[in-house]
């Protein structure tokens, strides 16, 4: 059941979308606003036009979403595949113009080379956990071309258990979602955040050269990693 997608189509398709709800595994659930999904290049943050204009050669815009970011890549002169696991964005960002729009994971995504890997809007959380996210970088190196890069936007998420105890056995920024629109709900998902701390030292362990380029003052940082071994 594409519960985001169905939320993306209304959105796309009638200018508004019902509400759609976030739960998770710390808190209430949240309201997440859908019309961001397709925001200008006026309307996006400064993180994430930071990492657009760091993006070099051969982009893989994983998490592509309705399509905002590849299209302004697109029309920056860029050579950018979109991939996402929604068929129905996946349709939507193809009636939008992205010219290379795909369905797919991508832990099984192969065979072809970019020079920069890219993941916006908290997008390197889909990795879910902090094995999954070294089992990732272990693929990334197969997907990347000589002194290629992998740009991501994360969270240090510590904020949030100012007021509560962190949960025990696990790393804080692991967290559980579930998407629920129009009285359906998806499968719970596991969704990563990582503090800078701990990416540095995921980073060296695998192999890994790590830089954090843009702090937006608000707990989200922007980072570029390149592969050293």
């Amino acid at each position: 059941m594409d519960v985001f997608g169905n939320a993306l189509q209304d959105q796309f398709t009638n200018g508004t979308a019902a509400t759609l709800l976030l739960h998770n595994s710390y808190d209430e659930p949240e309201e997440m606003p859908v019309d961001i999904f397709f925001r200008t290049e006026e309307e996006m943050p400064d993180i994430e036009l930071e990492a657009m204009d760091l993006c070099e050669g051969r982009v893989l815009d994983v998490g592509g979403g309705a399509g905002s970011h590849a299209l302004i890549l697109q029309a920056r002169g860029f050579d950018v595949i979109a991939l996402d696991i929604s068929p129905i964005a996946v349709e939507i960002m193809k009636t939008r113009g992205v010219k290379n729009a795909v369905e797919g994971d991508i832990f099984s995504y192969q065979g072809e080379k970019f020079d920069t890997l890219l993941f916006l809007m908290n997008g390197i959380g889909l990795t879910g956990t902090i094995d999954g996210f070294k089992t990732f970088l272990k693929h990334a190196k197969s997907l990347l071309n000589e002194d290629g890069q992998l740009l991501f936007d994360t969270s240090d998420i510590s904020y949030l258990y100012e007021d509560m105890e962190k949960p025990a056995g696990k790393y804080h920024g692991e967290i559980a979602y579930q998407y629920e629109y129009k009285d359906q709900k998806g499968e719970w998902f596991n969704w990563l955040y990582l503090d800078p701390q701990l990416l540095k030292q995921i980073a060296k362990e695998c192999g890994w050269e790590c830089h954090l380029l843009f702090d937006d003052g608000q707990d989200q940082y922007l980072a570029e990693m390149r592969v050293t071994q």
